[in-house]
């Protein structure tokens, strides 16, 4: 199996597979990612429970590849996620696994009540302020995105933890 190295890009090509060379390449991909990505979206947060998996959409914001969202302590999925912190968000041809943990009131976090209100005016307005309403953070562990490059579909991966990036042109079989 040959291996061509573009110095230029930072990567090593192997039988259809990009792989990072270093974590200031992955670096670089990361903030491409998140700048792409936005300030805010919503997406759809999976969380689960005694094995029992429930999704619903959410308002998130993103600040520096982690992101936030608010909801109430009474809810379904708040339980869900004080009880297992792992959970995934999704929108197009993006999945994200990861941990979320919370971190408090919105209205104890400045930054976060900026981007929401800038995002999400409607829900800012009705929700943020609310007693009930908890903050929890998002760290991604694991990003794939779908893209087309020359009208080939690729799977681009970010294993966070490790900091490696790989780029994998699906074939199919």
């Amino acid at each position: 199996m040959s291996e061509n190295r573009k110095e230029n890009e930072g990567i090593i090509q192997s039988k259809g597979e990009v792989k990072c060379s270093g974590e200031k390449d992955f670096s670089g991909r990361w903030t491409k990612l998140w700048e792409e990505f936005g300030s805010g979206r919503k997406m759809v947060l999976s969380t689960s429970m005694n094995d029992q998996v429930t999704s619903r959409m959410m308002s998130v914001v993103q600040q520096g590849g982690v992101l936030y969202f608010q909801t109430d302590c009474t809810f379904r999925k708040y339980k869900q996620l004080k009880e297992n912190e792992k959970a995934a968000l999704c929108i197009d041809n993006i999945q994200i696994e990861g941990t979320c943990r919370e971190i408090g009131h919105p209205r104890e976090h400045e930054a976060f009540m900026t981007l929401f209100k800038d995002n999400f005016m409607n829900s800012y307005e009705r929700y943020t302020h609310l007693g009930n309403e908890r903050l929890f953070e998002f760290t991604p562990s694991y990003v794939k995105r779908w893209i087309y490059r020359d009208g080939l579909p690729y799977e681009e991966i970010y294993e966070v933890t490790e900091k490696a990036y790989k780029l994998i042109r699906y074939q199919g079989e």
